[in-house]
């Protein structure tokens, strides 16, 4: 008796038209290697919503500094921070972004429900903006919340979160490094949505200009 025949195996092809349906809407094809999300996301996940995607870098209550690794996309614990004052808020890095202070723009998220696990992906709806001095550098910050929490939906601008929030937030910013640089934060103002939006936008630009030159051919 001849041997059983038997179908080919399934070969699974991925038409370049539809990668952007797989996970996290990453238009790249399948790869066996750890991508880099900072350079490999774009920075919106729906402009035309103010969507954009967020790599989760401190959750609320932390003390830990942890930085996306701008070259590799590991996370790495940048230092301890020098007193007890916590992050208010959940805080991390917009994809394909560059700010003037030499890193990848910064947006923190209040009235996050659940603590979010440091180096998840996140899309975040933005509300506003924070002009922030650091040290003398330009380090603004993107207020926004959590895009899929119906708990926040109704949140359309900082003015949302009440003045209280306001203070909370300068307070910190301007005391967080005070043993260590007193000083040397300075919060100017908050901005609207559509402010904060332009501020992505040229950090686009800004990340294309400066950045992306860097990669090697």
């Amino acid at each position: 008796m001849r041997g059983l025949l038997r179908e080919p195996p399934l070969v699974f092809r991925y038409p370049a038209a539809t990668l952007c349906d797989y996970m996290a809407n990453i238009d790249h094809k399948p790869s066996k290697y750890m991508l880099n999300l900072l350079h490999v996301l774009p920075a919106f996940a729906d402009e035309e919503k103010g969507v954009v995607n967020t790599i989760v870098e401190i959750i609320a209550g932390s003390i830990n500094k942890y930085e996306v690794i701008t070259e590799s996309g590991q996370l790495k614990l940048d230092r301890v921070g020098y007193s007890s004052m916590a992050h208010p808020y959940t805080y991390g890095a917009i994809p394909q972004t560059w700010d003037l202070d030499g890193d990848p723009l910064d947006i923190f998220i209040p009235n996050v429900t659940e603590t979010l696990v440091p180096g998840s992906l996140v899309e975040a709806r933005i509300i506003g903006a924070m002009k922030f001095i650091d040290d003398g550098e330009v380090d603004d910050k993107i207020i926004a919340v959590l895009n899929d929490d119906k708990r926040v939906e109704h949140i359309k601008s900082v003015d949302d979160l009440g003045e209280y929030f306001k203070k909370e937030t300068k307070y910190f910013w301007e005391n967080y490094k005070a043993l260590k640089k007193p000083g040397t934060g300075q919060v100017n103002e908050f901005l609207g949505a559509k402010e904060a939006i332009e501020i992505v936008r040229e950090s686009m630009e800004r990340y294309q200009k400066d950045y992306a030159p860097k990669f090697e051919e």
